[in-house]
């Protein structure tokens, strides 16, 4: 299934678009507008979710979750020199931070800053070789003093470090925040093909809030839309890179390029993985296996438990560098992870067996 070139004109405009836990309306607000080019039946409920509904008072309801939130910073202080002090949002690597630019999201409009800190020359031989704290750095918007400021900021206003997406070479893509807007890229461009092939469930292709932060909107979406499967959609960490032997006996073998990970494990609904995989198989869709004896961190972990239990499963996109300014993906990857839900989803009627065993 090849993206469109619109498509991926949509999926840079979302990655540029920032989003952290918490603030996603700009980016609610490019998804919805995305979604309603091909369904008139768009929602947004009270935690700010967004769903698409495709084939409405179809059998059985279908819910794809992929939340646009990404990590971030939250200005808590402004001193009286104009320096902005932060708190991260979401699991930040503290030694990613230092140096950055970022754009703070006022409330009329970005504003350029930069990530300061001490300079390594002045610190002292045992600081040298500490990791510096996110408490230890500030915020400089070039601002003379605290009323400065306060005239771009305030109190409460997010932040992310400031990159879009960059082409590399052959189909690997670079950006930040790949983690997780990717995933909300992939289950709007399932339910754009749905819309056009029939299924006979009902589709609800969901963008979701606050994952980085406990998984919150999947468990508010799910408890709304009640679904009887689920496939939730998120990255994972390739392990093609150096430095990876140890980590790939523990997260499996995944390559860029390799195709859509296919999550097996208790968090996992056997009947619907092994309809996944069967799928993949009589579909020549690229895939990969991988297994998670937990359950895991995303949406397909809140999903599984809402109301009586849900057939869920993970479908993800293999992801290097993960919670930096420059994660990579391949784009190929996402046209087997939007071409696998799409297949799978046509696969489910009203008989498809529920019951694990």
């Amino acid at each position: 299934m090849k993206l469109g070139k619109e498509s991926l004109a949509f999926l840079e405009k979302l990655i540029e678009t920032p989003s952290p836990s918490g603030y996603e309306d700009s980016a609610a607000a490019l998804w919805e507008q995305e979604a309603l080019k091909f369904t008139a039946d768009v929602r947004r409920d009270a935690h700010g979710n967004t769903d698409a509904v495709i084939n409405p008072g179809g059998r059985p309801r279908i819910m794809l979750s992929g939340h646009y939130d990404e990590i971030g910073f939250l200005i808590t202080y402004i001193d009286d020199d104009g320096f902005l002090w932060i708190q991260p949002i979401g699991g930040w690597d503290s030694q990613i931070v230092q140096g950055q630019r970022v754009k703070v999201r006022g409330r009329k409009g970005n504003v350029p800053g930069v990530i300061g800190k001490c300079p390594v020359h002045l610190l002292k031989e045992e600081a040298r070789k500490q990791v510096t704290k996110i408490e230890e750095i500030w915020v400089d918007i070039g601002a003379k003093n605290r009323k400065a400021a306060e005239k771009l900021v305030e109190i409460g206003d997010p932040i992310v470090l400031d990159y879009g997406l960059q082409k590399l070479e052959g189909d690997i893509l670079a950006g930040r925040g790949f983690d997780n807007r990717a995933g909300a890229f992939i289950v709007l461009e399932a339910a754009r093909a749905l819309a056009v092939r029939k299924p006979e469930a009902e589709i609800h292709a969901v963008a979701t809030v606050q994952e980085e932060i406990g998984l919150r909107g999947a468990k508010t979406a799910a408890f709304g839309v009640d679904p009887q499967f689920a496939i939730a959609v998120d990255v994972t960490f390739a392990t093609d890179h150096p430095s990876m032997g140890d980590a790939m006996k523990r997260e499996g073998k995944v390559k860029l390029g390799g195709g859509a990970v296919i999550t097996r494990g208790p968090n996992i609904h056997p009947r619907l993985f092994d309809l996944i995989v069967e799928t993949a198989r009589k579909k020549k869709i690229k895939h990969q296996i991988v297994a998670s004896a937990r359950p895991t961190g995303t949406d397909a972990n809140a999903i599984q438990v809402n109301r009586a239990g849900v057939a869920t499963a993970l479908l993800s996109l293999p992801n290097r560098y993960m919670h930096s300014p420059c994660e990579l993906i391949d784009a190929r990857d996402l046209e087997s992870c939007v071409e696998l839900m799409v297949e799978t989803c046509l696969r489910i009627g009203p008989e498809t067996e529920l019951r694990p065993f």
